[in-house]
Formats: structure tokens, sequence, C-alpha cells
């Protein structure tokens, strides 16, 4: 990768992050596609785990004093087990080759299983965070360990856990200051597992990688998400919801063809 590249990385990985502050969507959804456009799907998506993990150190430093950890255990701990389920399943899915290729106007694009899986995935909780129906959508405290195993699997998988741990965690009888607390110990703790299995595989086999890009997308990322917590005020802009989900909407679809 050329290092003219560097500034498009960096402009990205921080915009993605700045706008989590007013389009409603979480930061690894909107990092994933944003880091996508530059280096492989399953890198991207250890990368967007990395940026996640840090946002979400440097908040448990901030509000985990407050987290209830009996809620942690009882729905943290399936998470974390099916967070290595999820990551196992990545590692499986870039193991296998091309379904189909086709080609469009004299490129050939190809179909792979992960850019499929991933892609249909984020169309999928695309939708889920836009939709009014699954943002009202609530569980019972007993289930909490089902919601916890679904958003730990899908946070290996594709870096998808909030939305289902907002859910799950919404009707657990926390207090405000107890929910924001318990949610990011537990997105932590997802993170920790899932770059565990992360780092043997996609670190190993990208032998010349160059760390210094991706330690400048990781930095840019970072910058974008401690700026906006600190300086901006968290808001959902309608208008801008809408542009921002069908850019991922096209995005996933476009992922899941092979175009991307």
């Amino acid at each position: 990768m050329e290092y003219a590249t560097l500034p498009l990385i960096c402009a990205a990985a921080l915009i993605a992050s700045a706008l989590t502050f007013f389009s409603g969507f979480g930061l690894g959804t909107l990092l994933m596609p944003a880091f996508a456009i530059f280096f492989p799907v399953e890198q991207a998506i250890a990368l967007t785990a990395v940026v996640h993990f840090l946002n979400g150190l440097f908040k448990v430093f901030l509000i985990g004093k407050h987290a209830d950890w009996r809620i942690v255990a009882w729905f943290g701990g399936p998470a974390i087990l099916f967070s290595l389920l999820g990551a196992w399943m990545l590692q499986l899915l870039t193991q296998y080759e091309s379904l189909h290729e086709y080609v469009l106007r004299g490129h050939t694009f190809q179909i792979t299983p992960v850019k499929l899986v991933v892609g249909l995935l984020l169309v999928v909780f695309t939708l889920l965070e836009l939709l009014p129906v699954f943002q009202q959508l609530t569980f019972g405290p007993r289930v909490l360990p089902v919601g916890g195993a679904l958003s730990g699997f899908f946070g290996g998988l594709s870096g998808h856990q909030g939305a289902l741990r907002t859910a799950f965690l919404s009707k657990a009888g926390l207090s405000k200051e107890a929910f924001l607390g318990t949610g990011v110990v537990i997105a932590c703790l997802i993170d920790i597992s899932r770059l565990g299995v992360y780092s043997r595989r996609f670190l190993a086999q990208y032998e010349q990688l160059d760390y210094s890009l991706l330690a400048a997308a990781v930095v840019a990322a970072f910058l974008g998400s401690l700026i906006g917590n600190r300086y901006l005020k968290k808001m959902t802009l309608t208008a801008l919801q809408r542009i921002v989900a069908a850019s991922l909407f096209i995005f996933g679809v476009a992922l899941a063809a092979g175009l991307v």
C-alpha cells in the first residue's frame, strides 16, 4: 500500500469515529466499513476491535466503577465464550476460496464466504439499529445469558455486539450509571477475548503488512472518538442517520457481492 493513501486512511477512520456522535450508530458499525475500504475485511474487523477496545477501556476508567458485577458475570460470561466462537468462525471463513467469480466492465470480482457473511450482517444490523421496532425491543433478565451468547458471537464474527447488548441489558433493572458501566465492562471483555483469536491468526498471516499504516489508522480512529467524547454533544441527527444508514446498507451489499 502506498504511503500516499495514509491521509485517506486516517481521514476515513477519524470521520467514522466522529460520526458516532451524530448518526446513532455505534463505533464498530461505522469504523469497520471505513477500514474495509483499505484493508481485507477480516483485518478491518480486527483493527476495529483494537479501536473499540481502547475506546471502551477509556470509558471503563470513567464509569466502570458503576458496573453491576452480577450482571457482568451473568451476561458477560457467555459473551466471552461465544465471542471466541464467533472469532473462530471468522477465521474459518477466511480459509475458503471464492464462491463465485464474475466480470463487470472488464474487472473480475469474487464473492468470498467472509465478505458475503460480513456484508449481509452489516446490512441486517444496519436495518435493526435503524428500525423503531428493534429499538423498542427488550428482553427480561432471565434471558441475559442468551443475550450474552448472541452479543458475544456476533461481536467476535463481525464486531456487531452493541445493539444486542443494549436490547438485553435495558430491562435488567439497572440504573443509568450501572447500565452504562456494565455495558462498557462487558464490551471490553468481549474485545479482549476476540482480539486474542484475531492476533494469533491475522497478525501472523500478514508478514509483509505495513504496521505503521495500521497504527496510523488505529490512532486516527481513537483520536476521533476521544475528541468527540470530549468536545461533542451526543445527539442523533435524523437526516444524517438516514444518509449513514443508506451508505452502510449499500456498502454491505457491495461487500457481499465482492465489489469491495
